[in-house]
């Protein structure tokens, strides 16, 4: 433990205490939330009116709301009103049914200047909960750094100065459990939500979700990692917010019907059990295992996602990091009672850079995503150096996705001759040169060089070095991989037309928690005309809306599926999953909900957030534009990697003749195609959607789907 614990506590200042009255969740409900003002330290507790509850159900429809109410259209992301605000939703942390202990963080992102939301396991979320609250507004700035309290034991909530306590999760997060627990059996009962000194410098800051693991004797985090949420944190001077909880069981929901509710969990339960193996042994690796799938299917992001493919990604296997690194034959779950325990982790991982040099530290992960952002996309082979990025961006606070993205985007302007050693303050930007991207990570959190340049993400680096090193910014927006701001998550969709819509039409920008389609588009062809892709394109994203809506994760909703699902007539749905999760809402609320209106809770929140932001000035077709790398090959070494593919295309979807074209023609051809298709998608999927051609929701749509509020309908007006 780093740091007198007692001279920490010493230091602490209260500034402001609030006392509530502690009292159950009915039904998965408080029907109040919190709010914290940093500027005024002001606590207090709002009453969440019936029309809330209706309209927006929970978990980030709730986020929304609050959002909505606390900013205006000029609300910048490090304005004083901007808010973060976390939420687990009506059946986020019960204890019955697996993938039930996320919450969801909300806040206007400094990347896209819209909301971003991010969902996250840990204990925060249902702590936070079963303290007496359905969600937390953070707003305002702190002079001094502080800590928020919440003790759902006694019923109090302070802000404190905090001017021992470290920056960086890793440390914090200890130095949280010692000074807010009671003894070691007292430490399962305390969480932290924190950020690092990456987030003081960089527009990419993730939020840490701190969870004890008592059989490792250590703290571990999750992160709500994307649209820099933990930027916004550190903005506002918030070292940690912190819960103390110590009465949960299994009926801390209070649900309707325990015992149904205990029947869906047991089934899956079962089924996990049996079946994981054979699905994608979530058990054994985690997400770890799509690495060697993704590549051998050409999806796995490669040199800035040139490519999907490389020789030598069998050293990023799944099974090399589960018999070289590691933890084995310890549960893995993030919260209690999920048997898909894919939360992995390395335990007694040395450092050998920067200023944790030395250590032996627990790394959490690596998941799929930082295995190929920070692994085959920036040319990195080695999985020890991918697990001290891995370290470092959790330590500092670090988004990897959008680190990996954003690291590769400068890798190609290096070796494209926009960047030389002279731009960059000396770091030489080669593929694979992971001595260079850790130290850019340094820098980050140091707040000084290439660094600070960097870290404001790809969107702000292509308007500086076209502004300062007169760079082609048709290359940049070609190579840039980035929608709205946000960099690209870790797949190649230059093959799959849904995928590039299931990323570019989007609402917060292109992470794939919305929609993953690259498998029934690419390899099973079930969506092939685009009122067949369209369709897609409405419901999945509504359906995994869902989950940030209800406090669950997607993961045991299709990674592992029931021994008879290939025959049901919608596979891709997981039709059996999707009545667990109608049955274990009714079992909690007492509703009595069929999947339909589970969708159109979904759509309500969804088109809730796009006309939101419209009202931030965005959110309209130009806003859905993609990268060309996204949906094409942007060089003739790109073109040249897939000809064979690229020919057959060009012959049978063109009509033209590839014998009788040089490569550069092909790459033309290709790209009018292929724009024209992305273009006749967004039609379908804003007509079906309910949009107009510039993607507005129709006033006739939002009376539909019961969303005509006056002040939604006043936005849209202005864009009809």
């Amino acid at each position: 433990m780093r740091g007198d614990i007692e001279k920490i506590r010493a230091a602490h200042k209260v500034l402001s205490s609030f006392k509530y009255e502690l009292k159950p969740v009915v039904r998965g409900y408080n029907d109040r939330t919190l709010y914290v003002n940093l500027t005024e330290n002001k606590i207090s507790e709002k009453q969440v009116s019936p029309q809330t509850k209706e309209k927006f159900t929970g978990g980030r429809g709730y986020n929304m709301r609050l959002l909505w109410d606390a900013v205006s259209e000029n609300t910048k992301w490090d304005s004083p009103e901007n808010e973060i605000v976390i939420a687990a939703g009506p059946i986020g942390g019960n204890t019955n049914y697996a993938g039930s202990g996320k919450s969801i963080a909300v806040t206007l992102s400094p990347l896209t200047g819209i909301p971003i939301d991010s969902n996250v396991g840990g204990y925060f979320g249902p702590y936070l909960k079963f303290s007496g609250f359905d969600a937390i507004e953070l707003q305002g700035k702190a002079q001094k750094d502080v800590i928020v309290y919440i003790d759902g034991d006694e019923g109090k909530v302070e802000i404190m100065e905090a001017p021992e306590e470290a920056v960086d999760s890793h440390v914090l997060g200890e130095q949280m459990i010692e000074v807010f627990s009671k003894d070691e059996e007292d430490k399962i009962h305390v969480c932290s939500v924190s950020a690092g000194t990456g987030s003081e410098h960089a527009y990419i800051g993730c939020l840490n979700f701190s969870f004890y693991d008592k059989r490792r004797k250590g703290v571990r985090f999750k992160q709500a990692g994307r649209g820099g949420i933990g930027t916004v944190f550190r903005d506002k001077k918030i070292k940690a917010v912190v819960a103390r909880f110590s009465r949960l069981s299994s009926s801390s929901n209070n649900p309707a019907d325990l015992k149904k509710l205990q029947k869906a969990g047991l089934k899956l339960h079962k089924e996990i059990i049996e079946r994981d193996e054979l699905d994608c042994n979530m058990r054994k690796v985690g997400t770890a295992h799509l690495t060697e799938i993704m590549n051998d299917y050409d999806l796995l992001p490669t040199m800035n996602y040139k490519f999907g493919s490389h020789e030598n990604a069998k050293n990023l296997a799944s099974d090399k990091l589960y018999k070289n690194f590691l933890s084995h034959g310890k549960p893995d779950g993030c919260w209690y009672g999920c048997t898909m325990a894919c939360a992995k982790v390395v335990e007694d991982f040395e450092v050998r850079t920067g200023p944790y040099k030395g250590e032996k530290v627990i790394v959490d992960g690596p998941e799929y995503e930082t295995v190929a952002g920070c692994g085959s996309n920036v040319g990195i082979f080695d999985m020890r150096e991918v697990l001290e990025i891995n370290f470092y961006c959790d330590a500092y606070g670090l988004d990897t996705i959008s680190f990996g993205t954003m690291s590769a985007f400068i890798m190609e302007c290096w070796e494209k001759g926009i960047l030389d050693e002279k731009k960059t303050g000396g770091l030489d930007f080669s593929w694979g040169n992971s001595a260079t991207v850790l130290e850019l990570l340094h820098q980050i959190s140091r707040g000084e060089g290439f660094g600070l340049i960097a870290g404001k993400g790809i969107k702000c680096m292509k308007d500086y070095f076209e502004k300062e090193f007169k760079a082609d910014r048709k290359l940049m927006d070609d190579i840039g991989m980035e929608a709205k701001g946000l960099e690209y998550s870790e797949y190649v969709t230059k093959e799959s037309l849904a995928m590039q819509g299931g990323y570019g039409l989007t609402n917060k920008g292109p992470q794939h928690d919305e929609a993953w389609l690259i498998f029934m588009d690419m390899v099973q062809n079930l969506i092939p005309t685009f009122e067949d892709k369209a369709e897609a394109l409405h419901y999945f994203p509504m359906f995994r809306t869902w989950f940030g809506i209800q406090g669950l994760c997607k993961l045991p909703w299709n990674d592992v599926t029931p021994a008879d699902n290939a025959q049901t007539s919608e596979p891709a749905k997981v039709p059996e999953h999707v009545q667990n999760y109608v049955d274990i809402f009714n079992a909690i609320t007492g509703r009595n909900i069929d999947k339909e209106e589970l969708i159109l809770q979904s759509e309500r929140v969804y088109n809730f957030q796009r006309v939101f932001n419209i009202r931030m000035g965005k959110g309209k077709r130009q806003n859905d534009a993609i990268p060309y790398r996204s949906a094409g090959p942007v060089t003739e070494e790109e073109y040249e990697s897939r000809k064979e593919r690229y020919d057959k295309q060009l012959k049978e979807k063109l009509g033209l003749d590839p014998e009788k074209m040089n490569t550069r023609e092909k790459v033309i051809e290709m790209r009018k195609y292929r724009e024209d298709q992305y273009e006749k998608l967004t039609d379908a999927v804003y007509q079906r959607r309910g949009w107009t051609k510039d993607g507005v929701p129709t006033i006739e749509h939002l009376k539909k789907i019961g969303m005509d509020l006056l002040e939604l309908t006043e936005v849209v007006k202005k864009h009809l």
